[in-house]
């Protein structure tokens, strides 16, 4: 089988209903591929969603029920199950756009030395997009656009979770994700991909394409102070565990810049987008440190 599409989602039946829909009609020419929604514990409806689209598309649309809690857990799960010979990942709250499997595979023919693609990622704003995010910053709402051709990304660029591929075999050398990072309920710990992207780096090429694109839904919690911050801290916290530096230095280099966060936050406080970021600073060092004394016990 050529292509695999996983979906892994949690309490989310009507996103990943219209993310498995929008693979179904992206006009691929390829006859030889799977979609398989991982569900990762969901207590809503996604099950009777599921077996409804089933009823619609048949064997080409499985789905997998993964009853450990988390984003890293179900991916993991959709790679055991994968039987192409590529693994596309979707989000949940992402939309296929027409070409996009068709536009991945082709890059992946290309060369057998790439392990890794992934594809352009437009935002679509359930409401309007706010003016006070810094722009070094838009990627934490999983905003792809690297270039306006394919290209190869250089460390430490990585392509983002919404819409990435890889050689399934290639799991096989270097392992799969680290289940100690990722989503995982309410914690918003992230830093999986560009782990696993790192050790992928050691043998095989990552590339990107614009052709391959998806629509990725920001709902109107995201667009707010509270969840941007929020998420900046835990990828503090993300960056912590996926170092595993728990030394006295690496504690004392981020009070260190704590500190002088705090600090720059005074001259800041008449200028908004100043003040956003000595804010991200605060909540990235703040997530750092607790990363560091509480989630550096070990991998799971």
């Amino acid at each position: 089988m050529k292509a695999t599409v996983a979906i892994c989602t949690h309490n989310r039946s009507k996103d990943t209903k219209e993310a498995v829909e929008s693979v179904m009609s992206s006009g691929t020419d390829l006859d030889d591929y799977e979609v398989i929604v991982v569900d990762n514990r969901s207590t809503d409806d996604t099950a009777a969603v599921m077996k409804a689209l089933q009823e619609r598309y048949g064997e080409r649309l499985r789905y997998v029920f993964e009853g450990e809690l988390g984003l890293s857990v179900a991916r993991n799960r959709a790679i055991r199950e994968a039987k192409g010979t590529y693994i596309l990942f979707l989000d949940d709250d992402a939309l296929a756009m027409p070409g996009w499997m068709e536009a991945i595979v082709d890059v992946f023919e290309s060369d057998a030395a790439i392990g890794c693609v992934g594809g352009r990622i437009d935002p679509v704003w359930e409401s309007a997009e706010p003016d006070w995010i810094p722009e070094e910053h838009r990627s934490v709402f999983t905003i792809l656009d690297y270039a306006p051709t394919i290209t190869e990304m250089e460390a430490p660029s990585i392509p983002y979770g919404a819409n990435v591929a890889f050689r399934r075999e290639l799991f096989l050398d270097i392992g799969h994700f680290r289940e100690d990072l990722g989503r995982r309920g309410g914690k918003l710990l992230s830093s999986e991909e560009s782990e696993l992207i790192g050790r992928l780096r050691r043998s095989h090429k990552v590339y990107y394409t614009p052709h391959g694109g998806v629509r990725h839904k920001i709902s109107k919690e995201r667009a707010t102070r509270k969840w941007f911050l929020k998420r900046m801290f835990w990828q503090g916290v993300s960056d912590a565990v996926r170092r595993e530096d728990r030394s006295a230095f690496a504690v004392a280099k981020h009070i260190v810049r704590l500190l002088q966060a705090v600090v720059s936050m005074l001259p800041a406080v008449f200028r908004p987008k100043a003040f956003i970021r000595q804010l991200v600073h605060i909540c990235y060092r703040n997530g750092s440190l607790i990363g560091i004394l509480r989630y550096g016990g070990g991998r799971s």
